[in-house]
């Protein structure tokens, strides 16, 4: 963890002065910017349905859900209120489709809002690979038509955030610089053994993007892991 920290604040000069004040802040919750990716094993024993296995998930018949607003590879909403990028940012990661999207078109999605200056992409796709299935995952999963889509419920700004920007040095931050807390409901469905299947469980995890004044729109820079949301 202290060498992945020390690596990430050496090579990124965004977020690196309050990646220092948030560790100092947050140790007692474990934040974690740069997570390890989850393996093709895991994804690919999940069943169709269920993306892994935790304690809130709730098996539910396909019926019961509701419908996911898009399949997924379509593009993110251009915004200048940091609320509603996160919004559209949020539902596009948790958005695919197996009988209509491919993984390529749903990382190039998020890469289109990504920095602007390239310096927290390779971040980015490391934050993206712990989101999306692995391409062998995604081929199992295919074989049950399995889609996927998030019921945003709540999207704030994270206390902890606010005291790191309150500590770090003047200048030492992008204006515009902020993170927003995503609260919502994953839903999967799919088929099994010919049956309709459909399961949902609660995440929460904070996304980091900048927006004006040092940009017109909000840009995308990076990603909390699931089990590790600001506060």
């Amino acid at each position: 963890m202290r060498n992945a920290l020390k690596t990430w604040i050496l090579t990124h000069r965004v977020l690196s002065v309050l990646i220092v004040v948030l560790t100092l802040v947050l140790v007692a919750v474990g934040l974690r910017l740069l997570a390890p990716s989850t393996t093709d094993d895991e994804h690919a024993t999940a069943s169709p349905a269920a993306p892994s296995a935790p304690p809130d998930k709730i098996e539910t018949p396909a019926g019961t859900a509701p419908n996911p607003t898009t399949n997924g590879g379509g593009p993110i909403a251009q915004a200048t209120d940091p609320d509603a990028f996160a919004r559209s940012v949020a539902e596009a990661l948790f958005a695919w489709d197996t009988t209509s999207s491919n993984l390529p078109e749903l990382t190039e999605q998020l890469l289109t809002v990504a920095d602007p200056t390239g310096e927290e992409t390779p971040g980015l796709l490391v934050d993206l690979r712990t989101y999306l299935p692995s391409p062998k995952a995604w081929t199992h999963l295919a074989q049950y038509q399995t889609r996927q889509w998030l019921e945003v419920t709540d999207v704030v700004e994270p206390a902890a955030w606010r005291e790191a920007l309150a500590q770090a040095p003047d200048g030492a931050v992008v204006e515009g610089t902020t993170a927003r807390t995503v609260t919502g409901v994953r839903h999967r469905a799919g088929t099994w053994d010919g049956e309709p299947v459909a399961a949902r469980s609660q995440v929460q995890f904070t996304i980091f993007m900048v927006c004006g004044p040092a940009y017109e729109q909000c840009h995308l820079l990076r990603l909390s892991t699931s089990d590790a949301a600001l506060l």
